[in-house]
């Protein structure tokens, strides 16, 4: 094939890209902007007290990435009938993470499992050439590159008692963000190149002053889950951070500035 030809066809391609793009993107502003259903505010209402925090200045943008949520992802039942209560309380959730930030929608994957309850899942262990398979109970997982999975039972409860720091929704969908840089490992996408160092720093320190205050079992704001692994503290963090945000903001001021940077919001003062 000619050298012009092949360089033609590469533009070509780039300039269809583009267009989809662009379609795709006034597509989604138009879903973004669709008026919002009286009965989805009632079951919101009744389900998401987090959502009744939020200042009225920021329910539209709240509103407009449900509308997307809703229009762009797949709920999966497995022994569960998938109803609007169940579509609604999980996006609610879920755009908390989405309040005030550029980007509209969770990129990257499209299905949301539900089970009815805390479900059974399969892990592997290894050591060495040895795999050991063994059945973990659990009420949610965020897959790299996949889906979400989510118990119903421990998603609606999470969400009715919104002070207690355990939100499972909050906590697999700020894996989703996580990952978003290319890899879960508790480093996000930050807005700002100079944002990375401080980030490390304080979510660092913040991570080793989780393991030294659970081990005398004087800790009272975070989770002891986030003691597993930096992924898993970033995310236990961002359920805290919603819940129990003026405990956070008084006794881990660091930490609540980070977060509050990261998702450009002050819940503390809602």
């Amino acid at each position: 094939m000619p050298i012009i030809i092949l360089f033609c066809l590469i533009i070509l391609a780039i300039l269809i890209w583009f267009a989809y793009k662009q379609v795709k993107s006034i597509r989604r502003n138009k879903i973004f902007s669709q008026p919002f259903p009286n009965h989805w505010m009632v079951i919101i209402n009744e389900n998401v007290p987090l959502y009744r925090r939020v200042p009225e200045k920021l329910k539209f943008h709240v509103h407009g990435c449900i509308n997307l949520f809703i229009h762009e992802k797949i709920f999966v039942g497995r022994a569960i009938d998938i109803d609007d209560t169940i579509r609604l309380t999980i996006a609610s959730n879920a755009c908390m993470l989405l309040l005030h930030r550029q980007q509209k929608y969770f990129p990257n994957f499209k299905t949301i499992i539900v089970y009815p309850d805390t479900y059974v899942a399969t892990q592997t262990n290894h050591d060495g050439n040895i795999h050991t398979p063994h059945a973990s109970h659990r009420a949610g997982e965020s897959w790299v590159r996949g889906p979400i999975v989510l118990s119903w039972g421990d998603t609606i409860r999470g969400s009715l008692n919104n002070k207690d720091g355990h939100n499972v929704v909050l906590h697999e969908f700020a894996h989703k963000l996580d990952e978003l840089s290319g890899d879960m490992n508790g480093l996000p996408l930050l807005r700002s190149n100079n944002h990375y160092t401080e980030w490390a720093k304080v979510l660092n320190d913040e991570f080793n002053s989780l393991k030294h205050r659970a081990n005398r079992g004087k800790n009272s704001v975070l989770d002891e889950y986030g003691t597993i692994s930096a992924p898993e503290f970033f995310a236990d963090a961002t359920e805290s951070f919603f819940e129990k945000s003026k405990q956070m903001k008084l006794k881990l001021p660091d930490l609540y500035k980070q977060l509050s940077r990261f998702y450009n919001i002050d819940p503390a003062s809602w």
